[in-house]
């Protein structure tokens, strides 16, 4: 059987100061890999590398603008000096809005793609970089959204970059599929987290719940498996795949 292990791998996950990323960090970690934990924020990424270093593994936190390549350079240069080239790269980082279409300020738009897409594109740039001049084989992991496929009222900036995302792995993981770097996203759906959990635990939110075919949101806990079957050699034969983790939400009536 072909491992999920990921001993002697290096791991890079932006935007890894809380949510979503903060545990797929500690998942990765888990797993034997050395995480770098990066966020705009370097103060909450602390605890994260603390928490890492005392299961016995091996971390660090670093600044990371995902929007600037000038910061992007810099995060990978110091983990070159430390830990060697990034084998997986875990492109976490993003923003939402929740406003109508027509209440957008342009300084959002570009705030959200911004994040969402051209930072996802900037990071992915430099990482596969340095695995070609290496000659590492390397896996990219793009964390979309089922908006990507769906929508849903006020997240007009927000659908236009997951779906810019979606699009963005598979041309990557054309390109890239001969230098040994596979490229796939997670398309998770309706997760619980700090910054949602009034709203789905509110009306709005059980009303999705409702319409939801498990008739429950999703826990960090779910995406576990398709990260490590992403990251590891057990998804070795796989690029330009999307993994939708969002309870049969998608396939459920409107």
């Amino acid at each position: 059987m072909i491992s999920f292990d990921l001993t002697g791998r290096t791991a890079l996950v932006t935007g890894a100061s809380s949510g979503i990323g903060r545990h797929l960090a500690l998942t990765l970690a888990r797993a034997g890999a050395a995480v770098v934990a990066t966020a705009r924020r370097t103060d909450p990424l602390v605890g994260l590398v603390a928490e890492i270093e005392a299961a016995g593994a091996r971390a660090r936190g670093i600044m990371l603008d995902v929007t600037d390549r000038a910061s992007t350079i810099r995060a990978l240069n110091q983990v070159s000096d430390q830990f060697g080239v990034v084998d997986i790269l875990v492109n976490n980082a993003g923003v939402a809005g929740s406003k109508r279409a027509l209440e957008y300020e342009d300084s959002d738009w570009t705030q959200i793609l911004g994040t969402n897409l051209t930072g996802a594109w900037l990071v992915s740039q430099e990482a596969a970089r340095r695995l070609i001049a290496a000659e590492r084989p390397g896996s990219i992991i793009n964390i979309s959204s089922i908006l990507a496929t769906g929508i849903a009222t006020g997240t007009s900036p927000y659908c236009a970059s997951k779906a810019g995302l979606r699009q963005l792995t598979r041309c990557l993981a054309l390109e890239l599929a001969r230098h040994r770097i596979r490229v796939n996203s997670i398309a998770p759906g309706y997760i619980v987290t700090e910054l949602n959990r009034e709203y789905l635990m509110g009306p709005g939110g059980q009303s999705l719940k409702s319409r939801n075919p498990m008739r429950r949101f999703g826990e960090y806990a779910d995406l576990e498996g398709a990260l490590l079957l992403l990251a590891s050699d057990a998804g070795r034969y796989m690029t330009g795949s999307e993994i939708i983790v969002d309870g049969g939400q998608l396939c459920a009536p409107l």
